[in-house]
C-alpha cells in the first residue's frame, strides 16, 4: 500500500515507547497515529510559544507616544 504522506522512522527508548504504546492503546489508534496526533500537538505548542515571544518583543519595543489609540485605528 503506497501513501503521498512522507514516513519518518524514529528511535525511541523503552519506556518512551512502552508509553506511547499504551496511549494509543487507550485512544485505539495506531502507534503511528498516536506519535502523530502528539507531533502536531507539540509542534502547536513550539509555534504558540513562538508567537507569545515575538509579541512580548514587540510589547517592549513600543512608543506609547506614537502609538494610535483604539478610536484612531478603527477610525480609519
Amino acid at each position: 500500500m503506497s501513501t503521498k504522506n512522507p514516513r519518518l522512522n524514529v528511535v525511541l527508548e523503552p519506556t518512551l515507547f512502552s508509553s506511547l504504546k499504551k496511549l494509543a492503546k487507550l485512544d485505539g489508534t495506531s502507534l503511528s497515529l498516536k506519535a502523530r496526533d502528539l507531533i502536531k500537538e507539540a509542534m502547536e505548542f513550539y509555534e504558540d510559544s513562538h508567537w507569545a515571544h515575538q509579541a512580548t518583543k514587540r510589547e517592549k519595543s513600543i512608543h506609547v507616544r506614537k502609538a494610535l489609540s483604539h478610536k484612531e485605528v478603527w477610525a480609519r
